[in-house]
């Protein structure tokens, strides 16, 4: 049976992207929110809006799957995408959908098992000839244990989570010293992130760079690669700025790459959007795989900008039977898929980098976004008059550009966040700005360590925000005077009152420029006097109205 209606299992940007996508296709719509997000703009972008978790926490209320159910239920959706973070790398999630008969637009239960477990798709790897970064099974709990095992790889060290994705509970280890406390912190995070606290350690490549690549499978057993996407920018292990393709790789290690890319999925039976996550040796061009993350990426935006694949739509087509290569799937088949340009992805945050990147919240007195050829904007609250809670990730908006060149995209990306004009809240705008114009930017010369190693990138230039000065002055005089006259004494009481100007006489003696008369016509004059005589009839009858007076030029 064809999907006819999706209802989106998150909020804000993604969820507004899977219904605009949605809209296209002629599909209804469902969105869920939050009593925190009452006011988003996902809540009113879809057909049908449901309250959801109500009465459990800002985060918990979307992590509610007997919830998810029971509105698809009520709404009469087919289907469910998950978006991206929350439930969407979740089993259990699936094993629900299937349960009730709805159809979950992405992988399969069992692939989530087999990838998400980050130690199960490293050993999939090696079955795979992917080739992999040394690194230990999932850590135990005795501390001496840990230490052995750490020795045995060699520092420095990564120590990353087994479950889940967006770097929580990574921590770069550099020695024994602080190898226990980190081990301890990152299982606090990773707990409070998925739920789970198992950990992993992996050996640390000093000169990184981080290239996934995406993928994107049929129920039929077809899989295909869209190329791949540098997100080697990064802050604490959060991306920052993505790009595709990536712009150091050549045709020969691109191959290799997406060829390892594409057996790994193969191996795990994939179906739908995904990616492969590698590290690559700045210094050597060798890759190792990191892992597999099942489901949609906030960066595919960048990818489709340069294969002209509409993924939210192709995972549609593909989980409602499509088989890729025909017209439906909208996905061609391998041979057919080519690079076009060169993209690049700003990630537009409400946090302050003169402020140690603390995220700001507030309403949005002021926006203007950027536009014009090859600008796309993808947000979810990113609109004047918008409330910014502190309950949420503080992505605002993701900015992406195309070019033909990555010069001409970079240039492109400039321009467009110099047009943002964003009031009432912080933002990392000319942070994005001191990254893509910093010279290692432009000549691909950075690493994963860029920013951490790059202090010139927090020296900001003072912004003039003229709108807003002029507004605080014009406020200011009006609650407290302008300060010339400040402190001088008012005039008295019984002081005359303003006497109103006389209105000119008309005809020969009233004021004109000089030489205006002699450039115009008798006509024209005559014209004009009996326009200016009507004006002044018109004012002495409107001062007054009981007095009479005789029109100028009225017939006697």
């Amino acid at each position: 049976m064809p999907i006819k209606k999706i209802l989106v299992a998150n909020r804000s940007e993604i969820a507004i992207r899977v219904f605009r996508a949605a809209n296209e296709l002629g599909l209804k719509t469902v969105a869920v929110f939050a009593e925190e997000d009452k006011l988003a703009l996902h809540r009113f972008k879809a057909d049908e809006a449901y309250l959801i978790g109500k009465g459990k926490g800002p985060v918990e209320a979307y992590l509610q799957i007997e919830e998810y159910i029971r509105i698809a239920r009520i709404s009469g959706a087919d289907a469910i995408h998950p978006g991206y973070g929350l439930l969407s790398e979740s089993p259990e999630f699936v094993d629900a959908c299937e349960d009730a008969g709805i159809i979950f637009i992405g992988p399969r239960a069992q692939t989530m098992r087999d990838t998400g477990n980050k130690v199960a798709a490293r050993n999939m790897a090696i079955a795979s000839k992917v080739p992999v970064v040394p690194a230990t099974d999932a850590l135990p709990d005795d501390p001496a244990e840990i230490k052995k095992l750490a020795a045995e790889i060699g520092y420095p060290l990564m120590l990353k989570a087994s479950w889940g994705g967006g770097r929580r509970g990574m921590r770069r280890i550099m020695d024994e010293k602080s190898l226990l406390s980190e081990v301890s912190e990152g299982k606090r995070e990773a707990k409070a992130a998925f739920g789970k606290d198992e950990m992993y350690l992996e050996k640390l490549v000093e000169r990184a760079r981080h290239v996934e690549v995406q993928l994107i499978g049929d129920d039929h057993g077809n899989l295909v690669h869209l190329f791949e996407r540098d997100c080697s920018v990064q802050r604490r292990n959060q991306k920052v700025v993505e790009r595709a393709p990536a712009p150091y790789l050549d045709d020969k290690v691109r191959k290799e790459l997406t060829d390892a890319a594409v057996r790994l999925g193969n191996a795990a039976n994939y179906r739908g959007a995904g990616t492969v996550e590698f590290l690559m040796d700045a210094d050597t061009d060798k890759f190792y795989f990191i892992e597999v993350n099942p489901r949609i990426r906030v960066e595919h935006t960048v990818t489709e900008e340069v294969t002209g694949i509409d993924i939210v739509k192709a995972q549609i087509h593909l989980l409602d039977g499509a088989v890729i290569g025909t017209p439906e799937s909208g996905v061609p088949l391998q041979k057919d898929i080519h690079l076009n340009g060169n993209a690049i992805q700003c990630r537009v945050t409400t946090e302050d980098p003169e402020q140690n990147f603390i995220p700001d919240y507030g309403r949005i007195t002021a926006y203007r976004g950027a536009t014009g050829f090859g600008v796309r904007l993808d947000g979810g609250t990113a609109y004047a008059g918008a409330v910014i809670t502190r309950f949420y990730d503080p992505l605002l908006e993701k900015v992406t550009c195309w070019a033909p060149s990555a010069e001409e995209a970079i240039a492109r990306m400039h321009r467009a966040l110099r047009e943002f004009r964003i009031r009432g809240v912080s933002t990392n705008s000319a942070f994005l700005e001191n990254i893509i114009t910093h010279p290692d930017f432009v000549e691909n010369r950075y690493t994963t360590r860029f920013i951490d190693t790059t202090p010139e990138l927090f020296n900001f230039k003072p912004r003039k925000d003229r709108a807003t000065k002029l507004l605080s002055y014009i406020a200011d005089v009006t609650v407290n005077g302008h300060p010339e006259v400040r402190d001088r004494p008012r005039p008295p009481a019984e002081a005359a009152a303003p006497v109103c100007a006389r209105i000119p006489a008309f005809g020969r003696h009233r004021w004109q420029p000089a030489g205006f008369g002699s450039r115009r016509s008798g006509r024209a004059r005559q014209m004009d006097e009996k326009a200016e005589a009507g004006a002044v009839y018109r004012h002495h009858h409107a001062r007054c109205p009981s007095k009479p007076a005789r029109h100028p030029h009225a017939q006697l």
